[in-house]
């Protein structure tokens, strides 16, 4: 299906294609790889995702296009924290830079009137002295007057932060109640920050098809498409659920943000033409919590199988090297994303009981709050020299960038979204050639106790996951092993998970053709 649009003359292609996503793409493997793999494959793609700064940015991946666009956020404060709180803290100053003002200003006056105080005491001036008495006087009651109303500007700050009060549970409850779905507005309105950045770009695209990556941009690209029907345009939506949202833990500590993104998800999942996850049992739960005619279609967060030919000669960075270790000093590796509930902790914790191992990090932000906090506790058990924090590598240079360890680490901790999918780093993993060491979250653990390729320990039980590094290292060719077995790496593969996604796009956009041969060279990515 050949196509041109009012943004500028393109080649034949099957159409239109313009993927959204509400990160910067880079660490962000599966829509780069969706990104490149749609383009090689005939469609005309654009990627937008979000800046930094404010400042728009764009590359290319492959034949795809990169667009980074910046999303300002002054709705990322809700309507009423923007207003005094006459009835709730008449003393508190309106939201804003007002209090720090009032508080420096003061805190200034007083200083000037100290060295004014000083100098008349040089010059031995009673009359100066004198006249400062009643400023000096003033300025004090008004500092502790400035000083009490600010410190009832932070406790509201912190009271509409943290919304736990009779009045907030009970605006939450109206809202949910009264609005339903569109709740969200009420509860979140940050989500239409993303909607007026992304919504005019993907307009000006005017795409044949959507793909919308994970909650927020669900709703972006459904407006997209409702509004390109009003002008009489026919869209297709893909939804690409990377996770099961009631079962993440949320990213903010806001009360209301969670309910939130359930809700605004709730509302816009209908108008999904077609609906991609990342495995068989949350597809499941999707169908069954969204009312989906149909179960959606599975496309692991699998690694190249081959690297792109453009690539295929850059130098992959040394992981021993880089940890500045030999390549007989044990390695146990993470990649991927750090936070908490990832239990990247317990891999601290164990080396003073493993005195030999090192760990490395593999992390997209190696100077995080999360980061430095494992840093600070390597110091105080005397391991610091055995821990290695990371930036990331390109994806297509991740699976033999791990294989110089010896031990993949998956310590998950047991939230709901943990229990469902076999994740990436599981997959770049096992085409490193790692023995694993996994918790037992239920997905991951049973995969793993199944093919014998690791050792399933307790979530957060440092002496099993100790035990379960030790037996590991202790036989780890036995684990490797595995990965000989006929056809168990085959599927694993973006190569075999890009056929099923351009299957989803050519079964919404029937007249788009045959795909186009990649014409890629071969060039293996398997350690």
């Amino acid at each position: 299906m050949a196509t041109e649009h009012d943004t500028g003359t393109r080649e034949s292609t099957r159409g239109r294609v313009v993927m959204l996503v509400d990160n910067g793409v880079n660490g962000d493997s599966r829509v780069q790889k969706e990104a490149r793999s749609a383009a090689e494959a005939g469609w005309d793609v654009v990627l937008l995702g979000r800046a930094k700064g404010k400042k728009a940015e764009t590359w290319r991946i492959g034949d795809a296009e990169v667009r980074l666009i910046p999303v300002p956020g002054p709705m990322a404060r809700r309507r009423h924290e923007y207003r005094r709180a006459v009835l709730r803290s008449p003393l508190a100053y309106r939201p804003g830079p007002l209090a720090a003002y009032r508080q420096q200003r003061i805190k200034a006056w007083r200083a000037d009137l100290n060295i004014r105080l000083i100098l008349a005491q040089q010059e031995g001036s009673a009359l100066t002295r004198l006249r400062l008495l009643v400023p000096r006087l003033t300025a004090r009651m008004l500092y502790s007057w400035v000083k009490l109303r600010h410190r009832r500007t932070l406790a509201l700050e912190k009271r509409r932060k943290d919304m736990d009060s009779a009045l907030d549970r009970f605006t939450t409850a109206f809202w949910k109640k009264t609005m339903g779905d569109r709740s969200w507005r009420r509860l979140d309105p940050h989500l239409w920050d993303f909607e007026l950045a992304y919504g005019k770009v993907v307009d000006e695209l005017k795409p044949d098809l959507i793909h919308a990556n994970d909650f927020r941009m669900l709703g972006v690209g459904a407006r997209a498409k409702l509004r390109a029907q009003a002008r009489g345009r026919s869209v297709k939506l893909v939804w690409d659920a990377h996770e099961f949202l009631p079962g993440i833990k949320p990213w903010s500590p806001h009360p209301r943000w969670h309910v939130a993104q359930c809700a605004h998800e709730r509302e816009y999942a209908r108008h999904a033409d077609a609906v991609t996850t990342v495995s068989e049992t949350l597809a499941g739960m999707l169908q069954e919590r969204h009312g989906l005619n149909a179960k959606p279609t599975v496309v692991l967060n699998a690694p190249d199988g081959e690297v792109p030919p453009l690539q295929a000669p850059e130098p992959v960075p040394d992981l021993r090297e880089l940890c500045g270790i030999g390549a007989d000093v044990p390695l146990s590796v993470y990649s991927g994303s750090a936070a908490p509930q990832r239990g990247l902790d317990i891999m601290v914790e164990s080396l003073p009981l493993m005195p030999d191992v090192h760990v490395a990090f593999v992390v997209l932000n190696t100077d995080s709050p999360y980061m430095r906090t494992l840093r600070a506790r390597a110091e105080e058990l005397g391991v610091a020299e055995r821990l290695h924090i990371l930036p990331y590598v390109p994806h297509y240079q991740v699976v033999r960038f791990l294989s110089a360890a010896d031990v993949g680490v998956i310590p998950l901790h047991h939230w709901p979204n943990h229990e469902i999918a076999l994740i990436t780093k599981f997959f770049e993993y096992s085409h490193a050639r790692l023995p694993l060491v996994v918790s037992d979250v239920k997905t991951m653990g049973a995969m793993v106790e199944k093919t014998g390729q690791g050792e399933v320990f307790r979530a957060e039980d440092l002496e099993d996951y100790v035990r379960a590094v030790k037996s590991v290292l202790g036989d780890a060719e036995r684990y490797r092993g595995v990965y000989d077995t006929p056809g168990l790496l085959d599927g694993w593969t973006w190569e075999a998970q890009a056929d099923v996604l351009d299957t989803v796009y050519t079964g919404l956009l029937p007249g788009s053709g045959a795909r186009r041969a990649t014409g890629r060279r071969v060039v293996e990515a398997q350690a």
